[in-house]
């Protein structure tokens, strides 16, 4: 097999750059799901009793949310020799009338979920982020909070990080018979809804209204099984989420492996052609990204699954084929098709997804941009990209400080030589051994050296 070289940070080298053609053969063995990650953390740290979590997220968002959860009261103890595996000795102080102070970094879901679960707190918590997460919207959960009682100063930009929340006239363990009801905006993120109905056990339930426009509706299927998991009784209807005034119970839960994280060793046999399997990985999942098999068959490979992962191949004789497909309940795998399509024959058209410009960057501007540098023919619609393959050329590529457009982005490499991403270490916001994993999984030499 021929060699291809992977530049990948051991010193935080300025880019990462991935190459060669050959077919590729391997096995990866990716991190945790980050989306139960952390939901499973929000509801262990609101349960009655000790809970285990098993095979938690490697990234920084996870650490985020542990960190912050600790800082809340919360006693977490990390088992010996494996760090994916926490026992919750104790849950968040919710009585404690101190300060205390949250840093969530570039964590979009763990300062969401923070500042709905600070709201149940006496004292007063300050949330703050990096400066990329102050400017992303945090709104919705104000309001929401607001709506409940609690006392919330915007400490910056109009509904953006930093927040300071208190409790204020929240009240909890209201009488399930006079269950609050709240109305939900969902243009922007899934994300407010997931946080309320995550603390709505702990307020004697609660009806969540959700607008017809809501976002990564999938998303609250998944955190409607997580607390179920935990004992809480959920219903989600395309109209509304009914959370009864079931407390939270201790448990022992095993997070599935990240499908989201699988997209990149299968975006790479697809581009290449070969054969990859991801260790792990299970096809019955509340996870909405393990649909992203299908529109990998879609565009000509074959997928099967086993008892040890799913597998994904392309015949290299057969063409890698444009596709149409509707991205709503999979935004965060949108860079990972964007770059698919920019190495398919014909061209892809990607919809449902005109909120992911609100992500950790523009996920619709800034990714067409970094396309548009390769050669690729790129079109913004309102809602999503059409994507017209052409001769790509050598490029170093911006990653916005954006995980997910890092790790894509890096994949150009395997069809042109001489493409490279800037800042590659922001990958440990969701995967910090991508570079190695893929390295060393699909048999690629890492080499370790600034661009020039």
């Amino acid at each position: 097999m021929a060699a291809r070289s992977f530049v990948a940070p051991r010193t935080a080298p300025d880019t990462a750059s991935l190459s060669g053609t050959a077919r590729l053969v391997g096995t990866v063995a990716i991190p945790g799901s980050k989306s139960l990650s952390n939901r499973a953390l929000v509801c262990a740290a609101l349960s009655t009793g000790e809970s285990m979590l098993r095979g938690l997220a490697s990234g920084d968002d996870t650490a985020r949310m542990v960190a912050g959860l600790r800082a809340l009261g919360a006693e977490i103890e990390q088992l010996a020799g494996d760090t994916r595996d926490v026992v919750m000795r104790r849950g968040v102080a919710l009585a404690d009338a101190s300060e205390c102070s949250v840093h969530t970094g570039l964590a979009g879901t763990t300062s969401r979920f923070l500042t709905a679960l600070a709201a149940l707190r006496v004292g007063r918590t300050t949330i703050d982020g990096d400066a990329g997460l102050r400017r992303r919207p945090m709104g919705d959960v104000i309001r929401l909070i607001r709506t409940l009682g609690a006392n919330v100063e915007e400490l910056g930009e109009p509904n953006c990080l930093p927040l300071a929340v208190s409790r204020g006239a929240l009240q909890l363990e209201h009488d399930s018979s006079t269950r609050q009801a709240l109305v939900a905006q969902g243009g922007v993120s899934s994300q407010f809804v997931s946080a309320m109905m995550m603390v709505a056990p702990r307020l004697g339930g609660l009806v969540v209204s959700l607008p017809r426009d809501m976002v990564s509706r999938e998303y609250l299927l998944m955190t409607a099984e997580v607390m179920r998991a935990f004992g809480a009784h959920v219903e989600v209807s395309d109209e509304q989420v009914q959370v009864g005034a079931v407390s939270y119970e201790g448990r022992r839960y095993n997070v599935g492996a990240d499908w989201s994280s699988a997209s990149y060793p299968f975006a790479a046999v697809a581009i290449v052609g070969g054969e990859v399997r991801v260790a792990g990985l299970r096809s019955d999942t509340a996870q909405p990204e393990a649909q992203f098999v299908h529109v990998l068959q879609s565009m000509g490979c074959a997928v099967r699954s086993d008892a040890d992962g799913v597998v994904v191949s392309r015949d290299t004789t057969q063409s890698l084929r444009g596709a149409d497909v509707d991205m709503g309940s999979m935004s965060d795998l949108v860079p990972t098709l964007a770059v698919i399509a920019a190495c398919a024959e014909g061209p892809t058209t990607i919809r449902g997804v005109g909120f992911i410009r609100a992500k950790e960057s523009d996920r619709i501007g800034d990714l067409a941009t970094q396309l548009r540098a390769v050669g690729t023919e790129v079109h913004e619609l309102p809602d999503g990209l059409r994507i017209v393959p052409r001769a790509l050329h050598a490029a170093v590529l911006d990653s916005h400080d954006d995980h997910r457009l890092a790790m894509s982005l890096a994949l150009l490499g395997l069809r042109c030589d001489g493409v490279a991403v800037r800042d590659p270490e922001v990958v440990a916001k969701s995967w910090p051994d991508y570079w190695a994993a893929m390295a060393g999984g699909l048999g690629l030499e890492i080499r370790d050296e600034p661009h020039r």
